[in-house]
């Protein structure tokens, strides 16, 4: 059974580790993009992200100290945008009423008001970025 799993198979090794030879050093998590300036923006401006990394056509904000969000030019990149965007971005805030009042005066679209859910231990609300990915922002009860 071992032949067909190189999991398994690794596993059983005599010495072999259970697990990648390295620490992660950094997440990035790639959203594709028709109007890279237009998103750079609102990211910059609404969100008020970071630019840490600027690769031309592929521009890296950071969200936290190991989290980072990346806008790519679809034109360019590995993948096409699509008017079919099933990512969402969620972001943890400590408070997340401050940021509903400050994305509301950003008039943005499919905003929604901020709402309990005591199954998950959150108060979140979402809205959109310019080209129609989902922003989570949520704060823990």
């Amino acid at each position: 059974m071992s032949e067909n799993n190189p999991i398994a198979a690794a596993s059983q090794r005599e010495g072999t580790a259970l697990h990648p030879p390295n620490k992660i050093e950094l997440a990035i998590t790639f959203i594709y993009f028709y109007d890279l300036a237009r998103a750079m923006a609102f990211y910059e401006n609404v969100l008020g992200l970071e630019l840490a990394i600027d690769q031309g056509w592929s521009k890296i904000y950071k969200l936290s100290a190991c989290a980072h969000v990346g806008l790519v030019d679809q034109a360019v990149g590995m993948h096409r945008a699509n008017a079919v965007k099933p990512v969402q971005l969620c972001i943890r805030v400590a408070d997340v009423d401050a940021w509903h009042a400050w994305i509301v005066s950003c008039e943005v679209q499919g905003l929604t008001v901020p709402n309990n859910n005591s199954q998950l231990g959150i108060r979140a609300f979402v809205f959109n970025d310019p080209e129609g990915y989902q922003i989570e922002v949520q704060s823990e009860l």
